[in-house]
């Protein structure tokens, strides 16, 4: 990393998707710049470590995003619906980084979408996503939009349990519908593979895969490595909440993930490769019963 590297600003650094980015791009000898609550913070504080320039600041305060992309080359921005105001917060945030973007003449910007986004897929968080891009569009700033499908560090946080029988695998969809998903390694690769340039799809939208599995599938690939019996159980939609349903109710009615494996294995052959499920779960240190 030298004064001539190319300087990318990352929104969302501390985060799973952000921190990815943020990996892989200093991997590849780029100055990494990530805009920061808290300084002080744990996650902000191995940022630094790594030679992360931190910006204090937040999406609220204008003055702070155009400090923060003041002078870089290209930036990443990734928003979520975690916060008090859910998807209107993440459709404000996203809005105030894209005009932070034409402020600075920013040269690339890469928004972090959904995969589907541009379909008008009536689930909340992903028609914020769709909100922002067609913000973006109407600006006219020269922006790429990343457009993952389902992650699967989901499975960290839903749908894998163990009990006395076994391994089991739930999720509100049929086992005959396939679930396309990626690991958040390779949004990482891909997303730094386009802010560094030469992929030939800046300026477009991409939709990026690394899988493709039914219920059974995915079950058996834990199953596999917990060294387990495992079976697949879809669950009824009105188990589970409003969002979760809309976005899996859309996964078995329609041709729903539509991801490009050939373009994502391009993206990020710099790593070897896509995660298919099997690797991930081995990568993750993913243990049964945790």
């Amino acid at each position: 990393m030298t004064e001539s590297s190319p300087l990318i600003a990352v929104v969302g650094a501390t985060g799973q998707q952000g921190g990815a980015v943020s990996a892989a791009l200093l991997d590849r000898g780029a100055r990494v710049r990530a805009l920061v609550r808290d300084p002080r913070s744990g996650r902000a504080s191995a940022l630094a470590d790594r030679g992360v320039e931190l910006v204090p600041g937040d999406l609220t305060d204008a003055a702070s995003l155009d400090r923060f992309l003041k002078g870089a080359d290209a930036a990443y921005a990734m928003t979520t619906m975690t916060g008090p105001d859910g998807t209107e917060g993440e459709t404000a945030a996203g809005i105030a980084v894209a005009d932070a973007a034409r402020r600075a003449d920013l040269r690339h910007l890469v928004y972090s979408s959904v995969g589907g986004a541009e379909r008008h897929t009536g689930i909340p968080h992903f028609e914020s996503k769709r909100r922002v891009e067609e913000h973006i569009r109407d600006l006219g700033i020269h922006a790429t939009f990343l457009r993952p499908v389902f992650l699967m560090e989901n499975f960290l946080h839903y749908g894998v349990g163990v009990g006395e029988d076994g391994l089991v695998v739930r999720l509100p969809l049929p086992d005959a519908v396939p679930l396309e998903m990626i690991a958040v390694r390779d949004v990482g690769g891909a997303a730094a593979s386009i802010l560094l340039g030469g992929t030939g799809v800046e300026g477009s939208a991409i939709e990026i895969a690394g899988d493709r599995r039914t219920g059974s599938q995915i079950a058996a690939a834990f199953g596999e490595t917990a060294n387990l019996p495992a079976r697949y159980d879809a669950l009824p939609l009105d188990t589970v909440i409003p969002d979760m349903a809309a976005m899996f109710r859309w996964f078995a009615e329609t041709p729903a993930y539509q991801g490009d494996f050939d373009a994502t294995r391009a993206l990020v052959d710099g790593i070897g490769g896509p995660l298919d499920l099997p690797a991930w779960i081995r990568a993750s240190g993913w243990k049964a019963g945790r």
